[in-house]
């Protein structure tokens, strides 16, 4: 299957190993399915078998979460040469990476963590951004990450930030509508103003998720946790942003708590029924 099957206002679901006889055995069911790239830099075995299984009725993209195309350390060239490899083997449709770092030294942490969005920081990304399109030979995507502080050295609003980087780098933008919504709510500002300020040509995926709300003494705080169904508040702003970026593919993501293979199926086709809806609209 060729590179660009999937297709637009399409939309895919996160495959995890538990649905992986699910996705095998209701090939209609779905119109392509995601991957965190790392869970297959391992050599045969049961990933590979049911990847395999998979991409011979679907398209797949790879999404990586250990790149840490923020970080000082120099790119990690072994984690590239693997991720080349597959994507050799797979041919996925997208890659994508996260703006973020998670490693310091050659010690790598389990989370995505934020970056000063300052010229500085902004300059580092796209050299890397650049170097890893160079190494794969091809475009990569960057998703918006969520975050629970901000740096107080911070010039440039997330959402220039971004764009400036695809602009200069060559890639795309992988929108993550639950994280523009979370880091709304954690730092206070408009996520409408921030899906506005994103150009639409700019966008080759969006991503849909669940998240879960921290109640403190004073206030409260939204973990990105990937564990439940798309809030109502986070679907409206979903139905505004396709209505921006049409033509994006849509993934719904689940990566904690996995509920049967249903429900994410269940997800998929409320994200489908809006694109009909905003097709019908922009029509």
């Amino acid at each position: 299957m060729s590179r660009n099957l999937i297709l637009n206002n399409s939309v895919g679901i996160g495959l995890r190993a538990e649905h992986y006889r699910d996705a095998i055995s209701n090939p209609t069911a779905v119109e392509w399915f995601e991957v965190h790239s790392e869970n297959y830099f391992g050599q045969g075995g049961a990933p590979h078998h049911y990847l395999h299984k998979v991409r011979e009725n679907h398209p797949v993209s790879f999404h990586g979460v250990g790149l840490s195309l923020g970080s000082t350390d120099p790119l990690n060239i072994s984690h590239l040469s693997r991720l080349k490899e597959l994507v050799e083997i797979y041919q996925p449709t997208l890659i994508s990476e996260h703006l973020s770092w998670s490693s310091v030294g050659g010690v790598y942490l389990h989370d995505l963590l934020p970056l000063p969005m300052t010229e500085e920081s902004q300059n580092h990304l796209i050299d890397r951004i650049v170097q890893v399109q160079e190494f794969l030979g091809q475009q990569i995507l960057v998703e918006n990450a969520s975050t629970y502080l901000e740096f107080s050295h911070s010039q440039i609003p997330e959402w220039e930030f971004i764009c400036e980087i695809s602009k200069r780098s060559g890639c795309m933008i992988l929108c993550d509508v639950n994280n523009v919504y979370v880091n709304s709510r954690n730092h206070g500002f408009s996520a409408i103003e921030f899906i506005e300020a994103i150009q639409p040509d700019l966008v080759g995926e969006i991503h849909l998720s669940g998240h879960t709300v921290n109640k403190l003494s004073d206030g409260e705080i939204r973990i990105d946790t990937h564990d439940q169904r798309v809030c109502e508040e986070v679907w409206e702003l979903y139905k505004f942003a396709i209505q921006r970026f049409n033509q994006a593919p849509t993934l719904i993501e689940w990566d904690k708590n996995l509920p049967d293979f249903s429900i994410l199926l269940d997800e998929a086709n409320i994200a489908r029924n809006f694109l009909r809806e905003s097709n019908r609209e922009l029509a």
